[in-house]
């Protein structure tokens, strides 16, 4: 998580650096004598408020990938659509993705506004049982751009964890934007003094997408956020009247199978790529509704399946241990 604020001048150590406040570059720094007082350095408060807030969340689970592009807002979403229709569940989907907010869209909620109540902003429900809370709800108009640095990006990830009128719920899901930076280290760190259930690896077969996934599978090693398993996502390609299957992205390397063998990982499954899928996310609905005997949707089914197991087997291992 950047420590490095927006009015710091150029080489500034960082707030939390032995340094803050101490080094040549410090001066004439606005934030000088409070760095150099140490008052930057102790725990932001707003973790401990984060942790009491989504005290009544059972379950929370991320949905990472270094590569851009290999779906992840979309799987964000059908795991929220599929786990909220048990309508026993209390689901929530988060979008950290700050300057590309594609969930609004994607649960058919574009235009949507957030409201403010004496508990706090309140989400935008889809469902009785499904609540989306998400920066492009705050925007004037979807084609606005956010021009934001670190800090203010981080600022908007707390807001949107200590702010929002949660709920109780069963699964909260964070959709994450690519990559290993400030939103991911911003996340796992206000998560920190709450139960995170783990995270799920989005990829696609070829090299290229693995080599960039790999740094995010580091990444979650590095900072012991517990991995659920991978998901291969456009993993080749059924055709919807012959059913024949073609290879869009061959995986050259051996695709996540190999990779999920190479580090010991589990592989939750290889959704085929299907046009509906993103005819059904432009639409805002969800492709397990609209086409449910699909291939594609039988492997989201049984891949929810796993990620519930999961969840339910670490809530029978704690109790074990207490």
């Amino acid at each position: 998580m950047s420590d490095v604020p927006d009015n710091a001048p150029e080489h500034c150590p960082g707030t939390t650096s032995e340094q803050a406040g101490k080094s040549s570059s410090c001066q004439g720094c606005p934030n000088q004598k409070m760095c150099a007082s140490g008052a930057t350095k102790a725990p932001d408060p707003a973790i401990a408020e984060i942790g009491v807030k989504l005290s009544t969340v059972a379950h929370k689970i991320l949905v990472l990938s270094g590569k851009g592009g290999v779906g992840k807002s979309t799987f964000s979403a059908h795991l929220a659509h599929a786990l909220a229709s048990d309508s026993t569940k209390e689901v929530a989907l988060l979008d950290v993705d700050i300057c590309g907010p594609s969930i609004p869209r994607i649960m058919g909620l574009e235009g949507e506004q957030v409201h403010q109540s004496g508990s706090g902003w309140s989400p935008v429900y889809v469902d009785d049982n499904l609540a989306v809370m998400s920066i492009g709800f705050l925007l004037s108009s979807p084609d606005d751009a956010v021009i934001w640095r670190g800090p203010k990006k981080n600022g908007m990830i707390k807001q949107f964890l200590r702010d929002v009128d949660w709920g109780e719920l069963d699964y909260l899901i964070v959709d994450t934007p690519p990559g290993t930076s400030d939103e991911h280290l911003s996340i796992v760190q206000y998560l920190s003094s709450t139960h995170v259930d783990g995270a799920v690896i989005i990829t696609t077969p070829q090299e290229v997408s693995l080599q960039d996934v790999r740094k995010e599978i580091r990444f979650c090693q590095k900072v012991k956020l517990p991995i659920i398993g991978v998901v291969e996502n456009m993993s080749g390609f059924v055709c919807p009247k012959c059913k024949n299957t073609s290879q869009i992205f061959p995986p050259t390397s051996g695709g996540a199978e190999r990779m999920c063998a190479d580090l010991n990982l589990p592989l939750l499954g290889k959704i085929p790529l299907d046009p509906r899928i993103a005819r059904s996310c432009d639409e805002g609905r969800s492709f397990l509704n609209v086409v449910p005997d699909s291939p594609a949707a039988k492997v989201y089914q049984s891949i929810v399946q796993s990620i519930q197991d999961y969840c339910s087997n670490r809530v029978t291992e704690e109790q074990s241990t207490n």
